[in-house]
């Protein structure tokens, strides 16, 4: 088998590797983090549950706002018990913030407008994935770059060839 072939061969699964890890380590990471988007305004905020239990000591948060105004929106966390345990002003268009977990139970993240006009709002909850989750992550972008870089030399060989013969 000739070098730009067995290169290309080699390379071509380790992309197709890379992206077999990619979606399970996306699936991994996102695992016990709870999502919902909808239309919020001065009357109807977005209110997400997440469960957390004893082991988790941090949690995350993410919002994605599609229209972003200064001063009309806002994020809160409540624990089981319903005492604020994070509050924040939403100054840009998307935000991720960890705070502290500080009981296991159900937490809720009300994303609020004082806006009276509706906006779109994209937001989550969930436990901070650990660094075993993390890597996994690492691993498939490296494992495709690797792959990536390999059909590059590949193509590199099948030119310096043609130009050879």
């Amino acid at each position: 088998m000739q070098k730009s072939a067995l290169v290309l061969v080699i390379s071509g699964v380790l992309v197709v590797l890379g992206l077999v890890l990619l979606v399970i380590g996306n699936q991994v990471i996102l695992e016990g983090v709870s999502q919902d988007n909808g239309l919020i305004d001065s009357n109807q905020p977005l209110v997400i549950s997440g469960n957390f239990n004893s082991d988790d000591e941090e949690g995350i948060l993410a919002i994605q706002l599609v229209e972003h105004q200064e001063n009309t929106f806002s994020v809160q966390v409540l624990d089981p018990f319903g005492t604020e345990i994070f509050f924040e002003s939403i100054k840009e268009d998307a935000i991720e913030r960890e705070f502290d977990i500080t009981s296991p139970g159900t937490y809720k993240l009300i994303i609020q407008s004082s806006n009276v006009d509706e906006t779109q709002v994209f937001g989550a909850i969930g436990p901070v994935p650990d660094a075993g989750k993390k890597s996994l992550g690492f691993i498939s972008l490296y494992v495709l770059m690797i792959g990536l870089a390999g059909l590059a030399i590949s193509g590199i060989f099948a030119i310096k060839k043609r130009k050879s013969v």
